[in-house]
């Protein structure tokens, strides 16, 4: 019984404060990443989003994680941080990738989706990404 309520604290669901999400992020490639520091959220975010304002984190509090599916020959392409849990060691980020149906009609449009959400800062400093289907 001891064993069961430490995995579940272990894998414990952490709740996310959204950030920002869209399909126009300027990060051209593929990428999953994570600010733990006022520094590499400031370089993130530049890659990302330019000269627009910065959101503000309490580094103190909360750590950043974001996915970013690269660029996209249409619309219909997105990706959504579904979870983010504690898992041994490790901040855990699931995510899900969603493409348009092979047949459907979308619009000729170039598009780059992304997904930043910020979480409570633990005690880890590693973050693991999950692609789940």
């Amino acid at each position: 019984m001891i064993e069961v309520l430490v995995a579940a604290i272990l894998q414990a669901t952490l709740p996310m404060r959204p950030i920002d999400k869209g399909t126009m992020s300027n990060m051209d490639g593929a990428r999953q990443a994570s600010a733990l520091s006022v520094d590499e959220w400031s370089k993130l975010w530049t890659l990302h989003a330019g000269e627009r304002t910065r959101p503000s984190v309490d580094f103190t509090r909360e750590v950043v994680v974001a996915v970013f599916m690269g660029t996209r020959p249409t619309a219909g392409f997105t990706i959504e941080i579904t979870r983010v849990r504690v898992e041994g060691p490790a901040l855990v980020v699931t995510y899900k990738e969603t493409r348009p149906a092979p047949d459907g009609v979308t619009a000729q449009v170039l598009t780059s989706p992304f997904h930043i959400v910020a979480v409570p800062r633990g005690t880890t400093t590693d973050v693991k990404f999950e692609r789940i289907n």
